[in-house]
């Protein structure tokens, strides 16, 4: 929660800034997003490299199963927006698909869609996925109580290996942890690359 919030007022300062006109006009002219995109993807490279000898060892200890978890994850979310592209005439659907692949993981989608098909998109990308981490966070006791002790784990999406992490063990328990960071390493994994096939193929 306390990221989210986070992420909110550094998006609501950058807004104000510019409207004040504090902003130096190389800022403006550059395309500096481009090169934090690059940053974030080399982070993410190398949270992945840190966790591949452990993720391959979960792979090898857990049943096949296990593999569901991102999967329906996955398919769940998509055929959700796809549900609610119905009632949402203004948006093409291949944007509605791409800001619901971000799964939570607001900073490298928002950016990434943003770079791809514009700021506009990039800032509806950047709130959706934040609210899908603080729905995450704020009802993981209501999902795991009704829907199951996976349903918090895909609700959170890509969170689900960190921010997400410490109240979904703390409401279903220490052994789902691990289904946790696995589920949420592949999400993580696949954001990017479902991006750029949505936006550039569809």
């Amino acid at each position: 929660m306390k990221n989210s919030i986070i992420a909110i007022l550094f998006f609501a300062a950058g807004i104000a800034c510019a409207k004040l006109q504090l902003v130096p006009k190389i800022v403006l002219d550059s395309d500096f997003t481009l090169y934090v995109l690059y940053v974030q993807i080399l982070f993410v490279g190398i949270c992945m490299g840190a966790e591949l000898n452990r993720s391959i060892a979960l792979i090898k200890s857990l049943n096949v199963r296990i593999l569901l978890v991102p999967f329906t994850t996955v398919i769940g979310t998509l055929l959700g927006v796809l549900l609610f592209s119905i009632f949402i005439n203004s948006m093409p659907l291949s944007d509605l698909l791409a800001t619901g692949s971000g799964f939570g993981y607001y900073s490298l989608s928002s950016i990434y869609i943003a770079e791809i098909r514009g700021e506009t998109l990039g800032i509806i990308a950047l709130l959706t996925n934040i609210a899908r981490e603080i729905i995450g966070l704020a009802f993981t006791p209501l999902f795991a109580k009704h829907f199951g002790k996976l349903a918090p784990i895909a609700a959170a999406g890509a969170t689900s290996m960190d921010t997400c992490l410490p109240v979904i063990t703390a409401n279903v328990g220490k052994n789902y942890a691990i289904i946790s960071v696995f589920s949420g390493t592949v999400v993580t994994i696949l954001v990017p690359f479902l991006i750029t096939f949505i936006l550039r193929v569809m």
